[in-house]
């Protein structure tokens, strides 16, 4: 339960949904965690609420990853809430979780969307972690949550998939880099997993999405959660380089037939219903499926 006491963590995109989650189990096993969010600061506000009430420690750091200087005001915050609340500004555990997530149909992809994809999902943390190093002890822990759509056929998340291939690239490239030091680096790739969105209070929507998994049930936050607290953990000290599914199962059925069309089969209201998800302001739809919302980065 306390494996992390006297363990620093920063978990980027931690307002709400798997990062929150992230955030509240690392605190519970004991790390004191700075609480990244980009605009949204009373979700981050009531992740900080329930740590605390749960008797654990954070504080929360405002940077939207992706924009000019974010990285470094990012650790600059950092640091001083480190100093602050726990007397040090090192940093122990680095969860790159905030990620811009779309859904887009094919037709109407620019090349400027693409880019943000890239620049938000794959090149922000990418900076985050070089620049972060230097504030990293030896045996540190870096975790990049990628999603299991970079390994499943959806056509309208190709944008999306494409910069969480690259990112999930980022652990592969560098561990033995950073081996020398026993820093390790992993990717957690998460896939069907309910959160805050009303999507998920859709009987229909519940049913179709609970298929893509062998266990045929939708995930929980707190499910990758732990997965995330193991690899954090001094446990996963042998394990580098990977990409560890956090998907449950739905990587065995890669040749199913939902993925194929995954809004006509359950929603059954084409592009009416393609719209309709194109004008939800909250981020957290199926990455699995590809039924993410256009352009919207996570708080």
């Amino acid at each position: 339960m306390h494996g992390l006491r006297r363990k620093s963590a920063l978990v980027t995109g931690a307002s709400r949904g798997i990062g929150r989650g992230i955030a509240l189990r690392l605190a519970q096993d004991g790390a004191i965690v700075a609480v990244n969010y980009a605009s949204d600061k009373s979700a981050a506000d009531e992740t900080v609420a329930l740590i605390e009430k749960a008797g654990g420690r954070a504080f929360t750091v405002q940077a939207e990853l992706g924009t000019a200087s974010a990285v470094e005001n990012l650790l600059d915050a950092t640091q001083a809430g480190f100093v602050e609340h726990a007397g040090s500004s090192k940093l122990d555990i680095l969860v790159n979780n905030a990620g811009m997530k779309g859904f887009d149909l094919l037709d109407a992809l620019t090349e400027e969307t693409v880019d943000s994809y890239f620049t938000v999902n794959a090149k922000a943390p990418f900076f985050l972690i070089m620049k972060a190093l230097p504030l990293m002890p030896d045996g540190g822990r870096i975790i990049n949550i990628s999603s299991s759509s970079t390994r499943m056929a959806s056509p309208p998340s190709i944008a999306y998939s494409m910069s969480k291939g690259a990112l999930e690239q980022i652990a592969q490239h560098l561990a033995p880099v950073l081996a020398p030091r026993n820093i390790t680096i992993n990717t957690v790739s998460p896939g069907v997993t309910v959160t805050e969105h009303p999507f998920y209070q859709d009987p229909q929507f519940r049913k179709w999405a609970a298929g893509l998994s062998i266990f045929n049930r939708l995930g929980t936050v707190s499910e990758v959660a732990d997965i995330v607290a193991f690899v954090a953990s001094e446990d996963a000290r042998w394990m580098t380089g990977g990409n560890i599914d956090a998907s449950g199962g739905a990587l065995t059925a890669l040749a199913s037939p939902q993925m194929a069309e995954p809004v006509d089969r359950e929603l059954s209201g084409g592009s009416d219903d393609l719209q309709k998800l194109s004008r939800v302001e909250d981020a957290d739809i199926l990455e699995a499926a590809g039924l993410e919302v256009v352009n919207q980065p996570t708080a």
